[in-house]
Formats: C-alpha cells, structure tokens, sequence
C-alpha cells in the first residue's frame, strides 16, 4: 500500500489480480441474493478488531481497518466480489475507448448519500481532486499516477482542476488516462477512488471525517458511534443505499479486543461472532468448525530512521541487527500463529515469474536481508560500532501494543541486546498513534506492518523509493530508484524485463539491508459458522460484508 510518489507506479504494471478467499457460503452480492426462508430472525453480527480505527476520510487513510470499515460504508464506481469480481457500484455502465486512455462512466440515478443528496459525478471530481491537492497531504495519492495530469498536481506543478477527470452533468463521468492501465477497473473498487460529498468536506471542515457524525456514507451501511478515538462501533444498513435488498444485515457491531485470550473467551460466551487467534491457541482451534485461516499478502519488517539516527546509515550497524534476529524461532515459538520466515521483502506467493513460473520471492531470494547469524552479527555490530565511535548505545523500538506487537517487540529486545553494548528500549503504544508518528518520523526503531494492494511486487517494492511518501524511515539508494523508475516506464511493457528490475531492486534492498523482514503474516481466527456470504481478500483491502447475513 505504499508506492512512489510522483512518478508512474503500479498502475501500469501487470495486471495481476488481487488474492482472494470467499467466507462461509456464497456472497450475497456475487450471488444475487440468498433464501431469506433461512435466514436468522436477528440479524446482527458482532465482529472484532486489534487495535483502533484511525480514519474514515478517503483522502487520508493509510490503514486496513479503516480501508475495511469505509469498504462497507462506502461505494465507487465498482465493487471488488469474490475471486475480486468487478461488481456494480455507482457505475452501471462503461465504455472505454480502443486505445485503452479514455473512460467513459454512466452512473446509476438511484444512489443516494445518507443524507439523502444524490450521488453524482462531481462527487467523484470532487473526491479524486482533493485527494491529489497537495494541501491534502494524502499519502495514497501516488496511487492516481497514470491519470491524466497526477504527477504533476502533486507536485504543484498543475493546478488540481486539470486532473484528468470530468463530470457532464450529474450521471456521466468521463476519466483520461495518459496510458493504458490493464487494472483500471479493480482500482474503482479501492476506497482511495470513492466519491466524497463536497457539502458535508465544506460544512464540517476540520471536523470532517474525525467522528461518524461528521461524515455521510453510500455504501450498503453507515458508521454509528465512532468519536474518533473510543474502541466500539457500529456499521447499521443504510437505507438510502441503492442496493439495500442484498444488505442482509441489520448492523455490523465492531469492537477492540486485543488480548487474544478475551476475544476467545468472549467468542466461547457467544458475545462475539469472530476473534483473532494467537499462539497455542492456533493450534488448539485449527479443528474447530469455527477456524479460518486468513492469509495475507502482509510482511511485518523493523524499519530503520535513516534521518534521524546516524548510524544507522552505515551497513554493518544495519546487518548486524538484522543478523541477530532468529526469525524461525520468531514465528514458531513466540507467534505460533501459522506467519513464516520471509524471504525478503515481498510476500511469498505474490506473483509469478511471468516466463517461469516461478514464485517472486524465491527468485529474488541472495541468502541475505533474513538469515541469522549471531556469530556474523557480532563480527559486523563490532566493525560498524569501531566505525561510528561507540562503544555503547541505546535505541528505542516503538511498537503495536496488539499482542502480537508486545511478542515481537520483546523477542527483538532479547535478541538485539546479544549484540555487545546495545541497550533496547521498548515502547508499546496504540496503532493509531504508531501509525501517525511513523509517518512523522518520530522514531528510532519501529515495527511496521505493511500489505500489499495488488499482487505484483511493485506494490511491495515501491515502498523504499527516496521519495516515496511511505518510506518513513527514509533509507534512500540511487540504483534502487533507478531500476524502481525502470519497471514503472521504460521496461513497463516489457514483462520480463520489468521482472528482472524488480528482482534486482530486491536484492539491493536486502544486500543493503534497507530495513530487517521480520515474517509473513496470517490471520487465524474463529468465525461463527451461521455468519455467511462475507469476502475476504489476501491482497488489497480485506474485508467486504455487504452479503454476509446470520443463518438459523
């Protein structure tokens, strides 16, 4: 979810499709609806999450909670379904031009704000052009590049009026592209891309989008009793939404639970309908009729502030670190969840060598970036220590106060302070508020997660550009750049040479260890088996429940 800002990115890459899994029983809004003669009386589901909801604003949001929740009460153009199904959103036809550059939108008159405003065409201008404002700060704004004039909007160069997309009248929309995307159509299911209600942005102001009651909603459910910072809220049906007869649900209950123990408990007294597993639990579940496995296109790496940690910038202090970390022992007697040892930076299974066969992450794999070797560690940690001047130092690892993220954060303590004359402080704190001070670079050593919007490796890859907006840590390499830039343009439609770029770019990520993959991560967790017809996807944003209902 983090890719080069300013310049062509993913956009026109391969189209490969996003991953994706289809719940218990087929999904209402792929398969046109369900027998109501077995549907539950009370139509109510209680869901939990890990940590807290950051943002409900389209133009700011970074996160899988809050791409999840605005999924659900939010609508674009399309619907991403199952098997990530280009389904009807707000768009009910679409004509593309035979050069593949121009879009041609008809939207459906029906859909409504829950306000009752009409959604039209100018709520998309409006949302795309906010998004692109620089004055927005949007961090996914890099996610327009390849639409008519993005780039350089966003880098003040064009004024936000000359984004290449156009209202005529309230229900055509036309975009303009400055070159094919193959995937256009998947990312009008991407949250980044909704409308938003100009009158409600300009009523509220800095308000906007910081509480449910200062935002309005399209989608099959609205937000109820958020305040921006309290851990339970609620999605109810949305009454004005176009396609309410598929939306089975009467609300959607969704609350923070972050010990894993409590939202077993809970899920056992039937006050939740899921719960996230973790350790032994995994393994004592994995039979129960109950267990899924959700698995993810999600790394979590140790990020190293470049900027503003000097050492940092020298290699062996940076391998030394990496070297001492027994990633199997990590996963397999601390998280014991089902997570991996990663083989770099990109997921395993992402993609596919496109001449092979062969997964991105074994062909990219050099033995190193992932390997341990406390022996090695000592040996670099000395020789960068001698280098830098110091003999003894103190750093400060910010993490997730998730259970998961205390479990990491105090194995890497155990095992970085191996390393003679290193001191390591941990700081747990709520994902909100890790998320906002990463991006403000107010850390030393962080735990960061990060899954990928599609499933190719540039969607991974993009992240450590120099001046990627995402690259909060800030480690910067010129050939890196160099061979990123080559698979978004020159080699974009040449499909192994754009593999091989980003094979190479791999490789210079972890031979110069810009920042210490940690695992590949999974979700197991317990779902009710009456709870049907929810979408889960692997890759890009999770979760979609407009068609999940209760059975008897």
């Amino acid at each position: 979810m983090k890719i080069k800002k300013g310049s062509v990115t993913l956009l026109v890459a391969l189209p490969l499709l996003l991953l994706a899994a289809c719940g218990n029983g087929k999904s209402a809004s792929s398969s046109g609806g369900v027998n109501k003669s077995n549907l539950a009386a009370k139509q109510v589901v209680n869901w939990t999450e890990k940590s807290e909801l950051p943002s409900i604003d389209p133009s700011l949001a970074t996160d899988q909670i809050s791409f999840d929740v605005m999924n659900n009460v939010g609508e674009g153009l399309y619907r991403l379904g199952k098997d990530n199904k280009v389904l009807p959103g707000i768009a009910t036809k679409t004509k593309v031009s035979k050069d593949g550059k121009t879009y041609t939108f008809m939207l459906r008159k029906n859909a409504k704000w829950s306000n009752g405003d009409k959604v039209t065409a100018k709520d998309f201008v409006y949302s795309w052009q906010r998004i692109n404002n620089p004055k927005t700060g949007s961090q996914y704004a890099y996610l327009y590049s390849g639409i008519k004039n993005a780039d350089k909007i966003q880098a003040g160069k064009k004024p936000v009026s000359s984004l290449g997309i156009k209202a005529d009248g309230d229900y055509k929309l036309t975009v303009s592209l400055e070159k094919a995307i193959p995937y256009f159509k998947l990312l009008m299911g991407f949250p980044s891309f909704f409308p938003q209600n100009q009158k409600t942005v300009e009523k509220y102001g800095d308000k906007y989008a910081t509480q449910s009651k200062y935002q309005v909603y399209n989608g099959p459910f609205t937000l109820q009793g958020w305040t921006g910072t309290n851990n339970k809220w609620t999605l109810v049906k949305n009454k004005n939404y176009w396609d309410k007869k598929h939306v089975y649900l009467s609300k959607l209950v969704d609350q923070v639970v972050k010990d894993p123990q409590t939202g077993l408990n809970m899920f056992q007294g039937k006050q939740v309908d899921q719960t996230v597993l973790a350790g032994t639990q995994v393994a004592n579940m994995k039979s129960n009729k109950a267990y899924f496995l959700g698995r993810e296109a999600r790394n979590s790496y140790l990020e190293y502030n470049y900027k503003k940690i000097k050492a940092f910038r020298n290699v062996n202090i940076r391998k030394a670190m990496s070297l001492a970390i027994n990633r199997k022992q990590l996963v397999t007697n601390v998280l014991s969840d089902g997570s991996t040892v990663p083989k770099g930076f990109v997921t395993d299974g992402l993609a596919k060598n496109p001449k092979t066969g062969k997964d991105f992450a074994k062909d990219a794999y050099n033995g190193e970036g992932v390997v341990y070797d406390l022996a090695k560690a000592k040996k670099a940690w000395a020789k960068g220590l001698k280098q830098e001047g110091k003999k003894h130092v103190t750093y400060t690892l910010m993490a997730d106060d998730t259970d998961a993220g205390k479990k990491t954060a105090e194995f890497l303590q155990s095992q970085l302070e191996k390393l003679p004359g290193l001191k390591i402080d941990v700081q747990t704190i709520p994902y909100k508020t890790r998320l906002a001070r990463s991006a403000k670079g107010q850390f030393q050593l962080v735990i960061t997660n990060w899954g990928a919007d599609f499933s190719d490796p540039i969607s991974d890859l993009g992240l450590f550009t120099s001046d990627n907006s995402f690259n909060n840590g800030r480690w910067a390499n010129k050939e890196y750049d160099k061979l990123i830039d080559k698979a978004n343009n020159a080699d974009a439609n040449n499909t192994q040479k754009r593999w091989e770029d980003m094979v190479k770019a791999e490789k210079i990520l972890m031979s110069e260890q810009g920042n210490a993959p940690l695992y590949n991560g999974v979700v197991p967790q317990l779902i009710n088996t009456k709870v049907k017809g929810y979408v889960y996807n692997t890759a890009g944003v999770p979760w979609n429940w407009k068609g999940v209902y209760v059975e008897k």
